[in-house]
């Protein structure tokens, strides 16, 4: 970094980022019909460039018509009226000054099968999370251990909605890697117990994710960014460590770098944990093992923690704190005093209530 200060320049690829601040992405239940969001979300994201940050992402959208789903109405981007319902929202943010990346991920075994289209759960191995369900608060169903042909099918899933992505004008497309969501559940021995070349060894874990990484990058012009995202904790069994050592995370992420990607977004709990036993947090011990950019989320909800977690990363995500606070930006830019959220106050998010 030339210079780590969170309202300096960042060059990203192609693109020139007017700070380091970035809203990070975030799962809705918002689409009313057609997959597609209600207004009030595509007015929250364009009022955050408007309001000053330099990097928008969408809310994670789902990839297929089939087994992707997890929640109710969440979006996809596969069809022609999808697309041009996202056109303006991506004019209008790109004008504003803001890089604008469309998320974009696969439940796997995160849903249940009366929210997908074919009424059917997939996963890598059918195992099921422990904990119950939040929404229905009922135990998850055993999934099916996906075949060779649902893979296939799930890779053009990611590659139709990477398409969506560039027909309506994105900067770039992330993979959601991360949260126990499908991909992470390949990468994790905790939910991964195949037997094939798709388990057990770190490279074969892996495998799935390269496929869908290469797939993908086919589709994206060398113009448009493609980062990733990870972390080491589900959505689901959040206590658990989805990753067995400080050496298994870092080989997977030497593996992600390895791929054609321009950078990786590390999720937390906290930017500041330490982590595996370590007096190192999650930013540091990336950093070890990568020279691509790194994005950092967690914790960071006033100046002096974005100002801490840049010092480890390229650039700090809000989640709870740029949701909730359309002029966060500013507030943090004046140095105002702000308080921590805790996870219940964005439920927010999941409603039916227009965000601020």
């Amino acid at each position: 970094m030339n210079d780590n200060t969170i309202f300096s320049s960042f060059k990203f690829k192609n693109f020139e980022l007017k700070n380091r601040i970035g809203v990070a992405p975030m799962t809705r239940l918002s689409s009313q019909t057609d997959s597609i969001p209600r207004q009030d979300v595509f007015d929250f994201l364009v009022r955050r460039a408007q309001n000053g940050a330099g990097l928008i992402y969408t809310e994670a959208i789902v990839t297929d018509y089939e087994s992707a789903q997890g929640y109710p109405n969440q979006s996809r981007l596969l069809t022609q009226k999808q697309i041009e319902a996202w056109i303006p929202v991506v004019q209008t943010i790109r004008k504003e000054g803001a890089v604008f990346i469309m998320q974009m991920f696969h439940c796997g075994r995160m849903g249940w099968p009366e929210v997908n289209p074919a009424n059917r759960i997939i996963a890598p191995s059918a195992i099921s999370p422990k904990q119950k369900n939040q929404l229905t608060d009922a135990p998850y169903p055993i999934p099916d251990a996906m075949s060779r042909f649902d893979m296939e099918h799930v890779i053009n899933g990611f590659v139709e909605t990477a398409k969506g992505a560039v027909a309506a004008g994105f900067d770039g497309v992330e993979i959601h890697c991360a949260h126990g969501y499908l991909i992470s559940q390949f990468l994790s021995s905790y939910s991964n117990s195949r037997t094939d070349d798709y388990g057990g060894s770190v490279g074969n874990r892996y495998r799935f994710a390269h496929e869908v990484i290469q797939a993908v990058r086919r589709v994206v012009p060398e113009d448009k960014l493609l980062t990733v995202r990870i972390s080491n904790w589900g959505i689901a069994d959040m206590e658990v460590s989805l990753f067995e050592s400080k050496e298994e995370y870092q080989e997977m992420i030497k593996r992600f770098s390895d791929e054609p990607i321009d950078a990786i977004s590390v999720s937390t709990y906290d930017y500041a944990e330490k982590v595996f036993g370590t007096d190192q947090n999650m930013a540091q011990i990336t950093r070890e093992v990568t020279t691509l950019p790194i994005m950092i989320c967690g914790k960071i909800y006033d100046r002096a923690s974005a100002d801490n977690a840049i010092q480890d990363a390229d650039i700090v995500l809000s989640a709870k704190s740029i949701l909730l606070n359309p002029n966060w930006v500013a507030d943090i830019r004046d140095e105002k005093s702000l308080s921590l959220h805790k996870s219940e106050d964005a439920n927010i998010a999941y409603s039916a209530e227009p965000l601020p």
